[in-house]
């Protein structure tokens, strides 16, 4: 599957994260091109999307109480992994992103879930294989106009609407007008707690991605949240007219964008 570069790539500046939903279930229409999506968008085989039309009531859970949980979703996505593969990680993010901004050019909402989930409440739900996990979850379904008042002290716990300048998250000159279109799509990616952890290296026929080295009390990985960001830069630089391609790396950088 193409990345669907016309759809997606609006999206990034339309997905916001929503943890309350109206319990709508949304239209068949919609939910076909979803799976559809979660079918045939695997751009690295070890990792999967599911579409579950099941109630997530029992899947997730709050931070403090009733504070982060996620309330009155329809159904949900489940992001799983195989765990042997080293780049799982990264790919996880990275397939998982496509599949929400599927879902925000659909007109449906929703939010990234990685540490406050019952993966044993998934895994009764789907089927799983000898090595899999579930990594990350997505709610999906319609969210109210205005945010609830937990969701918006949950936006100010994590300052969500906060971004660090590109001159905090790239090393080396930007050396042409497509790199900024693409460092800026991946700068609106979103992350656990909002840590924003992906550092971007300039060099002469690539881009390198990294994750910093500041301590983070999430227990999700932080290449997880660099395998997001990557898909933001590669649709930022294809809908500047500049095809490239990632490779993972074996070591402290996680890929490069090869232009």
């Amino acid at each position: 599957m193409e990345l669907p570069v016309e759809r997606w790539y609006p999206a990034i500046f339309k997905r916001h994260s929503r943890r309350t939903y109206s319990g709508q279930v949304p239209e068949e229409d919609k939910l076909a091109r979803l799976d559809r999506a979660c079918r045939e968008f695997r751009p690295f085989p070890e990792v999967r999307s599911q579409l579950v039309r099941k109630s997530p009531e029992t899947v997730f859970k709050g931070l403090v109480g009733h504070y982060g949980r996620v309330n009155g979703a329809p159904m949900y996505v489940a992001f799983i992994g195989e765990m042997r593969s080293p780049r799982v990680q990264e790919a996880a993010g990275y397939t998982g992103e496509g599949i929400i901004l599927e879902a925000t050019a659909l007109g449906l909402d929703t939010c990234w879930v990685g540490g406050f989930f019952r993966p044993e409440s998934v895994r009764s739900q789907i089927a799983t294989r000898e090595g899999e996990k579930v990594l990350s979850v997505t709610p999906v379904g319609y969210a109210p106009q205005e945010k609830t008042r937990q969701e918006k002290i949950m936006s100010g716990l994590v300052k969500s609407r906060l971004r660090k300048p590109l001159a905090k998250l790239v090393g080396g000159k930007i050396i042409a007008p497509w790199m900024g279109k693409a460092l800026e799509a991946a700068r609106l990616a979103p992350s656990a707690q909002n840590r924003q952890p992906w550092r971007f290296r300039i060099e002469k026929d690539a881009v390198f991605i990294s994750a910093d080295k500041s301590f983070s009390p999430s227990s999700i990985s932080k290449r997880l949240d660099c395998g997001i960001a990557m898909l933001h830069f590669e649709l930022g630089a294809l809908a500047a007219g500049v095809p490239g391609t990632w490779e993972i790396l074996p070591s402290s950088d996680v890929a490069r964008f090869i232009f």
